[in-house]
């Protein structure tokens, strides 16, 4: 299913189809205007993600686009032709992120947003790895929303969350009496998810003795509820989401290897945020906005030592903990800026211990860490506070202290 809209204005048929041809490749539906008259009334009866035209349009054409369509992403090309599809990459890319709630200004997310609408367009089973908060159910439903299962359900199955007892029923379903407590039938998952998409959050959580039955419904799309007799038979695309590393996981028997490459068919790795630096103050930025609305607070923004601290910043928890580190923030009102200090992060000053090390008391080796630490955060006592997880007040006496053991020297 195409999922954006793109209108196209030339009066030349051949170089809207060829980019036509190119923008369903990115799962735009083009429409076609041949002159400025059919573009305004086709502009104020549809509303449109992508509207491009000829750079050398009249400007009040541009100008009437721009009041009557202001949310539509404009691009304007000098010359429709074969040399701008570069151009008409990036506007793709652009509103696809915004729209579906995805930051990909790194070069290596809009690679990897680009190889997920390819695999939407196909029915092929996915699996996603990446650490915890990297967003890989964002992904999944992205990859959802773009195929043609789009019109059917999205159906998602937190196995971390699951009893043991419990999680074949939940999967398969079972009938009434099928055990103590069963007093009506219950649909599963599978079969709620009949035509559309099953994510498999953190699949590696399934218990080896359920795999089997599952392997069972992956290749034969067929199970029977627990209790049942009759065999039900679904299609449904399933997507699975691991943080573990698979070979390790399959090494020590923890899970199938035949489970696992029928479910593989088609891999992605979500990166860390670490190693997408570009879109840490996007992201940031974004969830500054939809905290501020959340909590009804009036608009904030970002001071720059407060970016350049996120930036520097690790992220074990990934994009999850950034949308906390925000909110915090946001919460905490401290005015319209929010400034390094009002961000909750520790930072990571690595240290070398001294040469000495061994022949110092633990009072010593601390006075000495603090003072490290102190330097490194350029003396400012907030900063260095919480680098090292102490209170402010606490670091304060803790100087005072040795302010006093020197003079008394």
């Amino acid at each position: 299913m195409l999922s954006h809209k793109a209108l196209i204005l030339s009066p030349k048929i051949a170089e809207c189809q060829h980019l036509a041809s190119f923008l369903k490749e990115k799962a735009f539906e083009s429409h076609f205007a041949l002159d400025d008259l059919d573009a305004m009334c086709q502009i104020k009866e549809t509303g449109y993600d992508l509207i491009v035209c000829d750079r050398n349009c009249d400007q009040l054409l541009i100008e009437d686009i721009k009041k009557h369509a202001p949310k539509s992403h404009l691009l304007l090309l000098d010359m429709l032709s074969r040399s701008h599809e570069n151009s008409l990459s990036e506007a793709c890319q652009q509103i696809v992120s915004q729209r579906d709630d995805l930051i990909a200004k790194s070069p290596i997310m809009q690679k990897l947003l680009a190889d997920a609408l390819k695999i939407a367009n196909s029915h092929a089973n996915v699996f996603i790895s990446g650490e915890s908060g990297t967003g890989k159910e964002v992904i999944a439903k992205f990859i959802h929303d773009h195929s043609p299962r789009s019109k059917h359900p999205f159906i998602k199955v937190n196995c971390t969350a699951l009893p043991e007892t419990l999680i074949e029923a939940e999967f398969f379903g079972h009938e009434k009496g099928a055990f103590t407590g069963a007093i009506k039938r219950h649909i599963g998952r599978f079969e709620r998810a009949d035509l559309g998409s099953l994510l498999l959050d953190e699949i590696t959580e399934v218990p080896l003795s359920l795999q089997a039955k599952l392997l069972r419904a992956v290749q034969e799309g067929e199970f029977e509820r627990l209790g049942g007799m009759n065999p039900i038979n679904v299609n449904v695309r399933l997507i699975s989401t691991s943080n573990r590393n698979m070979e390790e996981a399959m090494e020590k028997g923890l899970f199938r290897k035949d489970l696992y490459y029928r479910l593989n068919v088609v891999p992605l790795h979500l990166p860390p945020l670490r190693e997408r630096k570009e879109d840490i103050i996007p992201l940031a930025e974004h969830f500054l906005t939809r905290a501020c609305t959340k909590n009804h607070k009036g608009a904030k923004s970002l001071s720059k030592a407060a970016k350049e601290r996120l930036i520097s910043y690790d992220f074990p928890g990934n994009i999850r903990e950034l949308s906390n580190i925000i909110e915090h923030a946001v919460v905490l009102d401290r005015g319209p800026i929010i400034q390094a200090e009002d961000l909750p992060i520790k930072q990571r000053v690595k240290h070398y211990l001294p040469q000495m090390a061994h022949s110092m008391t633990l009072e010593e080796l601390e006075r000495w860490f603090i003072e490290k630490t102190l330097k490194e955060c350029k003396h400012n006592k907030t900063h260095t506070a919480k680098a090292l997880g102490i209170h402010v007040r606490t670091l304060r006496n803790k100087l005072m202290r040795y302010e006093a053991q020197d003079r008394d020297r």
